[in-house]
């Protein structure tokens, strides 16, 4: 009998292939408009920019950076996700609105942008509880540091690397990692 299930899960596991079971992204989040995104499904194949992100950061100009791998990537299927947090220093403390506005404004973001969150202890969401635990290179498991961490998720869904927030959008180790994911 244990034979047997062990063989169903297997055949599972291959007709719903590595994106949906064993995906560190399977978690719905919400966006700033407040609707429901199931991250496993809406970028399924794609490489993700998982970025933890502030408006009154010192930080903050890292957006140019990230809208322009936005748009010199997305063609080969790159999707950077902003998801703002207030825990470090008190640095977003907008609503969604303000968020918006201040992205639109500023950087001339268009990439997605999500609901805020917390990433870090008890009030950590699923997807930020998941990503940190993971003992990725170069940085390794553990707290988010502060604002603009960066998680790169394979097209399979899982973590291929965590950067510390100072790396910048355009060091060169961080887009050689970007090109590796998409298969450049």
């Amino acid at each position: 009998m244990a034979r047997c299930n062990f063989l169903a899960v297997g055949f599972l596991v291959s007709l719903l292939g590595a994106g949906a079971m064993g995906s560190d992204i399977g978690h719905t989040v919400k966006t700033l408009d407040g609707k429901e995104v199931d991250l496993s499904k809406a970028y399924d194949g794609k490489v993700l920019l998982i970025v933890n992100v502030a408006s009154r950061c010192g930080l903050t100009p890292q957006y140019e950076g990230l809208q322009a791998l936005h748009e010199k990537y997305q063609e080969q299927g790159l999707r950077v996700l902003g998801f703002p947090c207030n825990q470090f220093g008190a640095q977003e403390p907008g609503t969604a609105e303000e968020i918006r506005e201040f992205c639109s404004t500023n950087y001339n973001v268009t990439f997605d942008m999500f609901a805020k969150i917390e990433v870090n202890g008890d009030g950590a969401s699923p997807l930020y509880q998941q990503l940190t635990a993971k003992d990725t290179n170069p940085k390794g498991a553990g707290n988010i540091t502060w604002n603009f961490e960066k998680f790169v998720i394979g097209r399979d869904g899982r973590v291929v690397a965590r950067f510390a927030p100072r790396t910048g959008p355009s060091a060169p180790e961080f887009i050689e990692t970007i090109e590796t994911a998409l298969g450049k």
